[in-house]
């Protein structure tokens, strides 16, 4: 659905900020507290942190991170979401969330409500408080960057630092074919699996895949070393080939580090307990740089999604 419409009747400008600000607050229903918990001040007001606090931020904007093909309440939901496999990658949980829209005067009221709608059904399913935001006019502009709070769920918050050479690398779920499948807007942030995977002591490192696993993969790359994947062993999603596996981006899967001497077959069976419909495949492993197997990946011919490249 396209966010313009052609009947200033239909469109946000035909309601001017204040109405419009009303009309959000009915459409994300229950998710958006009371001011001053909520919407209404200057600032909301949140209950202390029992420990670590996390914040994150990413945008959607059209045409970049949607289109005409998906559907409005969709991208609400992706927006969310999208924070939410930030937390993940760290094993902690949301605790509330702002949002900063960005919008022509033109844009549909109908598709803004779908949109918001969307947004509100994806923060009930995972307890996430809208809790204020604010509201800018742009011509020709349709976007909204949302920041989400949240905590750790115990006593370790990972890091993308930490992975050492010898270290195994393991990945969650299926790479590639996001966009084609629909992936990149329905996929389930994996915050039950971080959370689990901060509490084992013999993962070091991890993060989450959004720009592809080609680049992805350098952060968490201990110093002098390399990442050696290898590519029978890439879980790749029907259709994908291998360089889409690598290079597409917007996976939002987890990647970590476990560590060398770990009992793998012990980890990977208590992962199957865990979680036995989340696919983990161990990829590979980090090597001295000029030590790279044969049969390994060589990096430098596959590059991730990079902003402003």
């Amino acid at each position: 659905m396209n966010p313009f419409s052609k009947s200033r009747r239909e469109s946000v400008g035909a309601l001017g900020e204040e109405k419009l600000i009303a009309a959000i607050r009915r459409w994300l229903g229950r998710t958006s507290p009371r001011a001053p918990f909520g919407i209404g001040d200057d600032c909301a007001v949140l209950a202390p942190s029992r420990g670590p606090q996390l914040i994150t931020v990413d945008p959607v904007i059209y045409p970049r991170h949607f289109n005409d093909h998906v559907p409005p309440r969709a991208v609400g939901a992706k927006l969310l979401r999208r924070n939410l496999s930030d937390l993940a990658a760290m094993g902690g949980r949301p605790t509330a969330a702002v949002l900063a829209l960005t919008l022509d005067a033109r844009v549909s009221r109908r598709w803004l409500e779908a949109f918001y709608r969307g947004l509100a059904a994806c923060a009930r399913l995972y307890r996430v408080p809208i809790v204020g935001g604010d509201i800018a006019q742009a011509d020709g502009m349709v976007g909204a960057s949302l920041t989400l709070l949240g905590e750790a769920t115990g006593p370790r918050t990972l890091t993308r630092t930490g992975a050492r050479l010898g270290d195994a690398i393991y990945v969650t779920g299926v790479l590639g074919g996001s966009l084609r499948s629909g992936h990149h807007y329905s996929f389930t942030p994996r915050l039950k699996e971080g959370a689990w995977l901060a509490r084992r002591p013999e993962v070091r490192a991890m993060m989450d895949l959004s720009d592809g696993l080609a680049k992805d993969i350098h952060a968490l790359t201990p110093p002098r070393g390399v990442a050696a994947l290898e590519p029978a062993t890439l879980p790749r999603r029907s259709g994908a080939n291998l360089r889409a596996a690598l290079t597409e981006g917007e996976d939002y899967e987890l990647v970590f580090a476990v560590a060398a001497q770990a009992d793998a077959a012990h980890f990977e069976r208590a992962w199957r307990h865990a979680f036995p419909r989340t696919r983990l495949t161990r990829v590979g492993r980090f090597v001295r740089v000029g030590a790279l197997p044969a049969t390994a990946i060589d990096l430098a011919d596959y590059h991730g999604y990079e902003h402003l490249r």
